[in-house]
C-alpha cells in the first residue's frame, strides 16, 4: 500500500503540494487526477524519493522508498518515457536495470515480449517513437515483478490498440492484488480503467472516492424527452404547474434536471402528450471532473 501523510512541497514562494494525505490500496486501479500544475508528478516523485518533501512523508509498504532493500522488486514506475539513454538498445537499457537489482537477463526478454517490443529489442532507443518509448517504460516498470506500480501518463503516444492494451494490463495487475496508481488526462480512459480516484487541485486533495461515486456526486443526472408534438411538450414543460427545471436542446428535445423519469411520464400522460423518447442521462467522468475542478485550474485558455 502507498500512504501519503500530510505531504507538502514548496519551491521558493510556490506551494506545489499542500498537506496532501491519501492511501492507494492493493487490488484496485487508482486514478490520480488533477488539472495541469495540480502537483501530481511532484507527488509521485516524492513517493519515489526523487524529491524531498518540505513537510509530511510518503510510505510504500510501510517504509520510505529510499529505505527499501530491493526497490525494483517492490515498486515499478514510469514517470518520463524520455528519461533513457538514446544510444542504448531496448534490451541493453533493461539489462543494466536488471543487473542493478540482481534480476536475470531472462526477465528482460520476458517483459520485452509482454509489452510488444521483442522484435525491437536490439534497436537503439533514439529511433523509437513516443509510443515505443512508453512501452519500454512500462517494460522497465514490470521488470522486477513488483507489488506496486506507479505510471504517469502511460498512454501518451500510444495508438488505440496500445491504449486498450494498457487498460487491460493495469486491470489485470490490480486483479492479481497489486497496488496500481496511474495518472492521466484522458478522462474517457480513466472511466474505463480506474476503480478509485484521487483528485487534487493546486496541490490539495479535492476527492478520494470510487469512480462511480465521484460521477454521481459531482456530475449531473438529467432526463431527456421528445414528443410527437414538440409544441405541446414545450407548453407542458413551460407551464407554471409543472415545477420542472427544463431546458430545450437540439432536435426538439428537452432536458430536465431534478426529476425522476416516472414523474415526467405521468405528467405527459396527464397532459395528453405522447412521448417517443425518455432517457436518463448521467454526466461522464470528464464532465464531472471539469465541474468539480473548475476553481482549481491554473492555466485557462479562452476560445475565440
Amino acid at each position: 500500500m502507498i500512504e501519503v501523510q500530510g505531504l507538502g512541497k514548496v519551491y521558493g514562494e510556490t506551494v506545489a503540494v499542500d498537506g496532501l494525505s491519501f492511501e492507494v490500496r492493493p487490488g484496485v486501479v487508482t486514478g490520480f487526477l488533477g488539472p495541469n500544475g495540480a502537483g501530481k508528478t511532484t507527488t509521485m516523485r516524492m513517493i519515489l524519493g526523487l524529491d524531498r518533501p518540505t513537510t509530511g512523508r510518503a510510505l510504500v509498504a510501510g517504509r520510505p522508498y529510499a529505505e527499501q532493500a530491493d526497490p525494483l522488486r517492490l515498486v515499478g514506475a514510469l514517470l518520463d518515457a524520455h528519461a533513457v539513454h538514446g544510444g542504448r538498445t531496448a534490451r541493453g537499457h533493461l539489462r543494466w536495470l536488471a543487473h542493478s537489482n540482481g534480476l536475470p537477463d531472462s526477465r528482460v526478454d520476458e517483459v520485452l515480449g509482454r509489452v510488444g517490443l521483442a522484435e525491437a529489442a536490439h534497436r537503439r532507443i533514439k529511433g523509437f517513437s513516443l509510443g515505443m518509448r512508453q512501452r519500454l517504460g512500462v517494460a522497465a516498470a514490470l521488470l522486477g515483478d513488483p507489488a506496486v506500480l506507479m505510471l504517469d501518463e502511460p498512454v501518451n503516444g500510444l495508438d488505440p490498440e496500445g491504449i486498450r492494451w494498457i487498460r487491460t494490463l493495469l486491470r489485470g495487475l490490480a486483479a492479481e492484488g497489486r497496488t496500481v496508481l496511474v495518472s492521466s488526462h484522458l478522462m474517457t480512459e480513466m472511466a474505463l480503467t480506474a476503480d478509485h480516484l484521487v483528485v487534487i487541485g493546486r496541490g490539495r486533495l479535492l476527492a478520494d472516492l470510487g469512480t462511480e461515486d465521484f460521477i454521481a456526486r459531482h456530475g449531473r443526472t438529467r432526463v431527456r424527452v421528445r414528443a410527437v408534438d414538440p409544441a405541446k411538450l414545450a407548453a407542458l414543460l413551460r407551464g407554471t404547474g409543472s415545477g420542472l427545471a427544463a431546458e430545450p436542446v437540439a432536435d426538439g428535445a428537452w432536458e430536465i434536471t431534478g426529476a425522476e423519469p416516472e414523474r415526467i411520464a405521468a405528467l405527459a400522460a396527464a397532459g395528453g402528450v405522447v412521448l417517443y423518447e425518455i432517457a436518463v442521462q448521467q454526466d461522464s467522468l470528464e464532465e464531472a471532473f471539469m465541474r468539480m475542478t473548475a476553481d482549481s485550474v491554473e492555466y485557462r485558455a479562452v476560445a475565440a
